[in-house]
This record gives C-alpha cells, sequence and structure tokens, in this order.
C-alpha cells in the first residue's frame, strides 16, 4: 500500500463515520487489507500471555533460561522454550551457547527484537492509564 493511502486511511478512521462493517469508500478494499495485515503480523508475533513479558525481561540484559523463568511468574519451562524458539526464529531474540562444562547458554535481544522497546513502552503507558481508570470506577 502507497504511504499516502495508509495516511489517508489511518487520517480519516477517526475523522469520518462509515459503516463500520465496511473499508472507507475512499480507499479500495485491498488497499483496506493491505493496513490491517501489518498490524496482524505484529499481533501474530507478539501475541500470547508470555512473548511481550519475555521480550521485556531481555530488555535488561542477558539472560539465562531459569533467570527469565524466576522473573515471571506462572510461566512453564516447557512455555517459555516454546516462546523462546517461536522469538528466535522470528529474529527477535538471540540464543548462544558457551562451551562451558556444563553447557551455558544465554539469550538477549537481538538488534531487531530492541527496535520493540518504543512499542512496549507505549503498551506500559496504555496499560497504565488503563489500569488507573478502571480501578478509579470501582
Amino acid at each position: 500500500m502507497k504511504k499516502k493511502a495508509l495516511d489517508d486511511y489511518l487520517c480519516c478512521m477517526e475523522a469520518i463515520e462509515h459503516d463500520k462493517r465496511k473499508c472507507p469508500t475512499h480507499i479500495s478494499k485491498d488497499e483496506c487489507i493491505s493496513a490491517l495485515l501489518p498490524v496482524k503480523d505484529a499481533l501474530d508475533i507478539l501475541s500470547g500471555k508470555w512473548k511481550i513479558q519475555i521480550i521485556l525481561s531481555l530488555t535488561f540484559g542477558k539472560k539465562r533460561f531459569k533467570q527469565i523463568l524466576r522473573e515471571i511468574p506462572g510461566l512453564t519451562p516447557k512455555m517459555l522454550s516454546k516462546e523462546l524458539k517461536e522469538l528466535e526464529m522470528n529474529e527477535l531474540v538471540e540464543r548462544k551457547v558457551y562451551d562451558t562444562a556444563p553447557v551455558t547458554v544465554e539469550y538477549e535481544l537481538t538488534p531487531y527484537g530492541r527496535t520493540l522497546k518504543p512499542l512496549i513502552g507505549e503498551l506500559h503507558k496504555w496499560g497504565s492509564k488503563h489500569r488507573k481508570r478502571i480501578i478509579a470506577r470501582s
């Protein structure tokens, strides 16, 4: 999708009232779908209860498997292993194996994974505001 079309779409999402079941009339259905794909991709990669927490843990530096487990209550070794493999597959986390006795394995964010810091920061801000809003209603 062209940058201008995406900007028009995002701008007008808030400004124009339209049938919410349809794409805005000023862009084609294909452009509408194209505008949603990057968000869908990001959600597919970061979805679930644990991935963002694991990434957040690794923003503070290299960690060994057990360190990550201890920092995230409720996370099981099996689930951590699965999530780390997926994060590694998506080039967000790097696994380093050191030839020591016993073998040492460390995980750290890749430079690409560190690009998520601003996003996680924004999620933190929004979550804090949301928490205050909901607690205030109680």
